[in-house]
């Protein structure tokens, strides 16, 4: 597996991107909760999940809910399902950083990554995301499948106290 590192990844948080075209997802390994702070928060700590939340993709290119409110502290359990036939992601981020990954998905279609604030779904199955918010604000969740963010399929996440 080829291994490709960006350093502008998403609006200034760094990744390892894995080229593998349409090979399917490995199941996550298990590994200590990451303690890198992002603009939009960090990774939660499963055991101190304080919400869930679920949330449905369609083909339609609409996440829901469309939009969610959480608490600055939260620690949130995400849901994500994908009721569709073709393949969704939900990744957790700043306008800025999802357009940007949007565009170098454009380029790179093929491109994969693994980072804790992003669930990659196949065809109806369901995957998990558990962020933490630890900064008041408006973020967003998109699918940078490529096409699918300019086609409508983002979400407003408002953080507030």
């Amino acid at each position: 597996m080829k291994k490709i590192f960006l350093a502008a990844l998403a609006g200034g948080y760094l990744g390892v991107v894995f080229a593998h075209g349409e090979a399917a997802h490995a199941k996550k390994e298990v590994r200590p909760v990451s303690v890198e702070e992002y603009a939009f928060g960090r990774e939660g700590d499963p055991k101190k999940v304080t919400r869930t939340v679920r949330v449905g993709m369609a083909d339609t290119m609409r996440f829901a809910p469309a939009e969610l409110t959480v608490k600055r502290g939260e620690t949130v359990k995400f849901v994500v399902r994908n009721n569709g036939k073709v393949k969704h992601e939900m990744v957790i981020g700043t306008m800025k950083g999802l357009k940007d990954h949007a565009e170098m998905m454009k380029k790179h279609p093929g491109m994969v990554h693994d980072d804790p604030f992003m669930a990659h779904v196949a065809p109806g199955r369901t995957e998990i995301i558990v962020w933490q918010f630890t900064r008041e604000g408006t973020y967003y969740y998109g699918c940078l499948e490529p096409g699918h963010f300019e086609a409508g399929m983002a979400g407003k996440l408002e953080v507030v106290k």
